[in-house]
């Protein structure tokens, strides 16, 4: 019998593991294409800056308009900005499942040239290609290490439709483009979250040189959540209308009347801006030359009123969802009868209501596991803290995709491996939970 249970407990898990990169895959996709269809995006921002004024009228020359747009700048930009192909094919080369253009060059060909030279990234290097893409001059020993692509005017036609807007066409005898490039498979699936296009730094650097912030903060919060509103919520409970009660309650809602970020901007008012805790960042300029001592007085006083924002909207939820289930359970039949025949009220709270009361706050431990790499965007862009939150408000506004994509992936998987956190810690405290 207890090898069947065991069996059973590891298939079920064995099934949630296996739900996730199916579920990852969907959300990452929709928010991939979200990202890609709204409006707005920085290629946008460059078009309309070369283009000028493309709402103008068509009698206007390119020159009077401020029109600075050439078909080959375009295909440049649809290139660095990942808008060359569809944008199915671009989500999979960001999931690594199909190799992406890591190394490029490019060059026209003149009128009545059928070859054009192109250099090599990184050399003094060049490379000769005549229009059916085949590599003319180079050593027979490198000639593999490179894929070409030939663009016609009628390729780079196809772009102009799609992005230039207005009553300007395509200028005639567009000259033929010569790319030569090197493919590799670098995306998600290899571990590889790509470089952000506003601070062309790896993305998985940058989330990991923040980590630490939030990591602290997370660590913090929940050992404050449980270490004070546990015993708050069995007090609460036990002395229900009692002053102690009543009290706590005033408190506990109207810290959850108040948003985070706004009680963040009252405190920064009043309270930071008086001098009584510093207005922001997560450490002073001189923490490395503190001692030990120092650096930690340090590290909480900057982190005091950040650390009183995340937790004023949790301490509520948390407090009265243990005070509520502990009521429920102390009002049931199973704890009357226990008293009735004698268990103290002590044992009765404690080893028989409490635990069927942790139910509901066990399903709530998985979402925890999201606060050690998330923070809050809008407490950490109060504080001026350099965490995961801020990284992720810079690039919502900035339209840095790979950031973006790499945070939801980060998140997304966290959130989905919690879930199955909150499932054993449900099955841990109920023993009625069966995974048949």
């Amino acid at each position: 019998m207890f090898r069947d249970s065991i069996f059973l407990v590891k298939t079920y898990f064995l099934r949630r593991f296996l739900l996730i990169p199916p579920t990852m895959l969907g959300i990452t996709l929709v928010v991939f294409m979200i990202m890609r269809l709204a409006p707005g995006g920085p290629m946008e921002e460059d078009l309309r800056k070369l283009m000028g004024s493309p709402e103008g009228k068509s009698s206007r020359s390119r020159e009077e308009s401020g029109f600075n747009l050439k078909p080959d700048t375009l295909t440049e930009l649809a290139e660095e900005y990942d808008r060359d192909k569809s944008n199915l094919w671009h989500y999979l080369e960001w999931l690594g499942a199909v190799p992406r253009e890591t190394v490029r060059s490019a060059a026209l060909f003149s009128k009545d040239s059928a070859t054009t030279s192109i250099s090599v990234p990184g050399t003094i290097d060049m490379i000769s290609v005549d229009r059916q893409g085949k590599i003319t001059d180079y050593p027979e020993s490198e000639k593999g290490k490179w894929r070409v692509r030939i663009q016609t005017d009628v390729d780079q036609g196809k772009l102009w439709k799609k992005y230039v807007k207005g009553p300007f066409e395509m200028p005639k005898d567009t000259p033929w483009r010569a790319v030569i490039y090197q493919r590799k498979y670098s995306g998600l699936l290899q571990g590889k979250l790509g470089n952000s296009r506003s601070y062309q730094e790896p993305v998985s650097l940058m989330y990991r040189s923040r980590m630490p912030i939030s990591l602290f903060h997370g660590i913090i919060e929940i050992l404050l959540i449980y270490g004070i509103c546990l015993p708050l919520g069995i007090i609460k409970a036990i002395k229900h209308k009692s002053w102690i009660d009543n009290a706590s309650s005033i408190a506990v809602f109207a810290g959850y009347a108040i948003p985070g970020y706004a009680l963040g901007s009252l405190l920064m008012v009043y309270v930071c801006a008086r001098g009584w805790f510093p207005l922001g960042g997560f450490t002073s300029d001189a923490f490395s030359s503190l001692s030990f001592i120092g650096k930690v007085v340090d590290l909480f006083y900057h982190s005091a009123m950040p650390l009183l924002c995340y937790l004023v909207g949790a301490f509520a939820m948390t407090t009265m969802l243990i005070k509520n289930n502990l009521m429920d359970h102390l009002a049931a039949d199973y704890v009357r009868t226990a008293v009735a025949k004698g268990v103290s009220f002590r044992n009765a709270v404690f080893k028989h209501a409490l635990r069927n009361s942790l139910v509901p706050l066990a399903t709530t431990i998985g979402g925890l596991v999201s606060i050690f790499v998330t923070g809050s965007i809008l407490i950490e862009k109060i504080f001026d803290i350099d965490g995961i939150g801020l990284l992720q408000y810079n690039a919502l506004l900035e339209r840095d995709e790979p950031v973006t994509m790499g945070g939801l992936a980060i998140s997304a998987f966290l959130l989905l491996l919690g879930n199955i956190i909150s499932d054993f810690a449900v099955a841990l405290v109920d023993p009625k939970i069966s995974y048949e």
